[in-house]
Order: structure tokens, then C-alpha cells, then sequence
């Protein structure tokens, strides 16, 4: 008998944000609606993602999930990603970032970076570490860094959130002139135009 095991969402989620960081924050889908779901429930879902979004090496991924993974990787990831979509969501609406999610944003780089190596890659130095002893940092330390260089180097004004229902999702939009309006055009941007064409049909 063949057993079928189902693959995690968040092994498979679209990475559409166009920043790593935003990427993150989109583990959580329809916040705030009934329709809200949690793709981070387990370490392994941490580590899942991390390998779908390149962060770690499949070997690494394999390593992990077959590992007892602690608690603590789940708690610093979702604490993280609170923390991200809060300055996200900021961004997006025109605010300033909130200072306490600034505070525990630089406290998590600062942490993840005290165990860093910086090592040669593709003719530059990158920081990295070491996933299977420092699982926790592997993967809070590049996101925790694609939010500070969100917020430093690039425009934070072209943050956006998804104006698709039940969804929210946040996306770096690189357009021309700065008018994207969904995370994805295929699905919440279509959904968008089928509810107008009832609308108008039923008008």
C-alpha cells in the first residue's frame, strides 16, 4: 500500500513580494478575515520555506526537518514575521514604522549577525551561517537583513499590500509608474475582474 503525505503550504507558497522579507511576512494568508490561515505551524514549516525561498541548500532542508527542531525556531520565525508585516503594513499606508517592531527587528539582525561568518560567494562577501548548528540564525539573519534593506537603501514607498479580498498579502512593486495593485495578477487580480463583470452583469 502506497501512503500519500501531504506536502506543506509552506514548502509551495508563490514568492511574488519581490523582497525576501515581504516573501516572510506572506506565510499568513487572509489576516484579519474568516478566511485566515497560518502556513508556519511547526519548525519543520520554517525550515520548509526556508529551503523553497533559497535560504538553505536542500541537504540542509533534509537535515532539519529530520531533525527534533526546537520550539524556539517556530517562536523567533513567527515573532519575526509579526514584525515585518507591522512595518510592511506602515509602509504601505503611508505611516511611519512602529518602533517597537523597529527595536525587536534590529535586536533579531543583531542576534542572527553575532553568529555570522563572512565567507566569499560569487566573487563578494556575503554573510552566512552554519544551518545545521545555527538553524534559527540561517534563517531569521537574511530575512531580519532584507527588512532592514527595505526600510535603508531601498524606496519603502513602494510597499504595497494586495488589495485582493481575504488576502493582504505585501509586495515590493517595481512597476514604472508604481501601480501595482495585487500580489498576483492571476489570481487576486483576476478574482478582482470576475466580481466586477457580475456586478455588471447583474446591474
Amino acid at each position: 500500500m502506497t501512503v500519500s503525505l501531504e506536502i506543506p503550504r509552506a514548502a509551495s507558497l508563490p514568492l511574488v513580494a519581490g523582497e525576501l522579507a515581504l516573501d516572510f511576512a506572506n506565510t499568513c494568508s487572509g489576516r484579519d478575515t474568516p478566511a485566515f490561515r497560518d502556513h508556519l505551524t511547526a519548525p519543520e514549516h520554517v525550515a520548509l520555506w526556508a529551503g523553497d525561498a533559497g535560504l538553505l541548500a536542500p541537504a540542509e532542508v533534509a537535515c532539519l526537518v529530520a531533525a527534533p527542531l526546537k520550539s524556539r525556531l517556530l517562536a523567533a520565525a513567527r515573532a519575526l514575521r509579526e514584525d515585518v508585516h507591522a512595518l510592511g503594513v506602515a509602509l504601505a499606508t503611508g505611516r511611519d514604522a512602529p518602533p517597537d517592531a523597529l527595536k525587536r527587528l534590529t535586536r533579531a539582525h543583531l542576534s542572527a549577525l553575532s553568529h555570522a561568518r563572512l565567507a566569499p560567494q560569487d566573487g563578494r562577501y556575503r554573510w552566512s551561517w552554519p544551518a545545521r548548528e545555527r538553524p534559527v540564525e540561517a534563517i531569521i539573519g537574511p530575512i531580519s537583513m532584507s527588512a532592514l534593506k527595505i526600510l535603508q537603501s531601498a524606496d519603502p514607498g513602494r510597499v504595497r499590500q494586495c488589495r485582493g479580498d481575504s488576502c493582504g498579502w505585501l509586495f515590493y512593486d517595481v512597476s514604472k509608474n508604481n501601480s501595482r495593485r495585487w500580489c498576483e495578477m492571476e489570481v487576486c487580480g483576476n478574482r478582482a475582474k470576475q466580481r466586477r463583470f457580475a456586478q455588471r452583469a447583474r446591474a
